[in-house]
């Protein structure tokens, strides 16, 4: 959900955010403390941005009135592209630093319920605003921030040094926590993972709660809120996110050539139809419904220019891949499947579960992290989400 902003500035957006259920009462001093255009660079790529798409850069020297309009619009900021390599205002590659979007910094605040006296570990310091939020609610005394890139970092401690409030920032891996501030009452992440760090749980109280952006290498992302009990921590999943990811996780895909082997499509493929439309495989939370029953596994999209595309499906160890042929209006969609895996079949039946299920929200699903791994489940840990596969 997206808050609407009537009017340009802090009030604007605070009167949206809590319209929208996202700035709660306990934060709404905080928010006002701490203004989010302290914390904005000068230039920025407002709006959700990726390799493929990306707003024009505004600059507050050249658009201050435009600058402004963006900071307190209730959307994403891009600070960094290319982790510093980009400097100019053409497409970068990767975004790889941002300012959050407000509605989204709330909600995730709200989850994490703070009281009086937590300590709380941030993973990923950015622009430095969330955790300066946090210091100002909690005392910088009582927050710990982990950044990996050392120049965002120190341009973080920069701006929250100016605006009065210093919590202890740390260059380092934030998937090691930082165990000289431990142990915490709680745990926040503003990057994205795949696999919950054992450092994290191992570095919290039991009963301390963990709140991240988490998604299976297929696709979709939500928040997740863990409670800690020792060694293992469990909660369900509150709300959709799309982060960028922690960058010790960004996976290393292998690039399309090394499934077909130099061959021309279909290769050894199986050829097939499917009644299934590539188009239905493509939602947010089908895709992430999908991920938690299919691992190993990763897609791509190649379009044409009569509006038909192929949606490409691949086994990250390059033993299998399938394609599936979608054209506007069909009935029947072309399928071919090579490997070991047959990764169309696979998708098909994740699919088929999920819709089964009454096609279930983010927040009917939940995980469970423990010495055996990983385990998302639908309503309740008793109910576990089968694998395909």
């Amino acid at each position: 959900m997206t808050a609407r902003t009537e009017e340009v500035g802090p009030s604007g957006l605070a009167s949206a955010l809590v319209a929208s259920g996202a700035l709660q009462s306990d934060w709404l001093p905080t928010y006002k403390a701490v203004p989010r255009d302290m914390f904005v660079p000068d230039r920025i790529w407002p709006g959700i941005a990726d390799g493929t798409r990306q707003n024009p850069v505004v600059d507050r020297v050249k658009e201050p009135e435009a600058w402004l309009k963006a900071v307190y619009s209730d959307i994403p900021l891009t600070t960094q592209w290319d982790d510093g390599s980009h400097s100019g205002d053409g497409l970068g590659k990767t975004p790889s630093s941002s300012s959050s979007q407000p509605h989204m910094v709330f909600s995730m605040l709200a989850d994490l319920h703070v009281q009086d006296g937590h300590k709380v570990l941030e993973i990923g310091t950015g622009t430095g605003w969330n955790s300066a939020l946090l210091a100002h609610r909690l005392g910088p005394e009582n927050v710990v921030s982990i950044e990996f890139d050392p120049e965002v970092a120190k341009g973080a401690r920069e701006t929250q040094r100016n605006a009065g409030l210093s919590p202890l920032v740390i260059v380092g891996d934030g998937r090691l926590g930082y165990s000289g501030g431990a142990p915490y009452d709680r745990v926040i992440a503003t990057c994205s993972i795949g696999q919950v760090p054992r450092a994290w749980i191992d570095q919290t109280l039991t009963g301390g709660l963990i709140v991240a952006p988490w998604g299976p290498l297929y696709g979709g992302e939500a928040i997740v809120r863990l409670t800690v009990d020792g060694g293992t921590a469990s909660g369900p999943f509150t709300r959709s996110s799309a982060f960028m990811r922690l960058r010790q996780q960004r996976p290393d895909l292998p690039a399309h050539s090394a499934y077909l082997k130099a061959q021309e499509w279909p290769a050894d493929g199986d050829r097939g139809t499917t009644t299934l439309s590539p188009n239905e495989v493509g939602g947010w939370t089908a895709q992430f419904a999908i991920g938690l029953q299919m691992s190993g596994a990763f897609w791509s999209v190649e379009r044409y220019d009569d509006g038909t595309y192929t949606l490409w499906t691949y086994s990250t160890d390059t033993l299998s891949w399938a394609s599936a042929d979608y054209e506007p209006g069909a009935d029947s969609f072309d399928v071919v499947q090579s490997g070991p895996r047959r990764l169309w079949d696979e998708t098909e039946a994740a699919y088929l579960w999920w819709e089964g299920q009454g096609r279930p929200g983010f927040d009917r699903f939940g995980l469970t992290v423990d010495g055996d791994g990983e385990r998302p489940w639908l309503d309740s840990p008793d109910h576990p989400v089968p694998a395909v596969g």
